[in-house]
């Protein structure tokens, strides 16, 4: 192989190394409790919010903090939930429901920085026949805390801060590629780009 090939050849490996690195940035997800609904054995994403579903008496409903992109890649709540078992030592009250509650505050890779999420926890919350979910878990997890929107964001005061935040992968901030890797490829073109006018020179010489 000519030195012009060899040169040639390292500026287009060093110009494809220079793309790849100005690509998209790193997914991003958001940082919420999501709501869920127990559909026999399994868990289901709720239609609704728990401002207006209004769960029947003997369900479980459930709420999971973590990081996900959407809801198709929401973390589901973990551990038991069947409503024999959360609501066993609940009498039944004429004219209430009971409903089954799971609160799964994530794990420490979910949790905003500097806070630690206390352990997951199941409730039966006694309530009135037309109370909503939100109305259901206010009864057994206070404080709640809420955003301007009505959009849920603290369960028993986790987290502490922050609302539904954007955060790219591995809980960075959004960004495009580090100034590191820019700068080592922008040195690999400028020597690419030497080394190919050498060659050429020497082939003209």
């Amino acid at each position: 192989m000519t030195a012009v090939r060899r040169a040639a050849l390292l500026l287009l490996a060093a110009l494809t190394l220079c793309a790849a690195a100005a690509g998209p940035a790193a997914a991003t997800g958001y940082r919420y409790w999501s709501f869920w609904e127990r559909d026999g054995a399994r868990w289901t994403y709720a239609t609704q919010g728990p401002a207006t579903a209004r769960p029947a008496d003997g369900s479980v409903e459930g709420f999971r903090f973590a990081l996900s992109e959407d809801s198709a890649d929401a973390s589901r709540p973990r551990g038991t939930a069947d409503f024999g078992t959360i609501c066993a030592g609940t009498p039944a009250v004429g004219g209430r429901k009971r409903v089954g509650l799971v609160v799964d505050f994530g794990t420490a890779a979910d949790a905003p920085s500097g806070e630690r999420p206390p352990a997951r926890r199941t409730a039966c919350a006694v309530v009135s026949a037309d109370a909503t979910a939100a109305e259901a878990l206010a009864a057994v997890a206070k404080p709640l805390r809420y955003d301007t929107n009505a959009l849920l964001c603290a369960i028993g005061g986790y987290p502490s801060r922050g609302c539904g935040e954007k955060v790219a992968a591995g809980g960075t901030s959004d960004s495009g590629p580090s100034l590191g890797l820019a700068a080592g490829v922008g040195v690999v073109v400028v020597v690419a780009a030497g080394a190919l006018w050498q060659a050429r020179r020497r082939k003209n010489a």
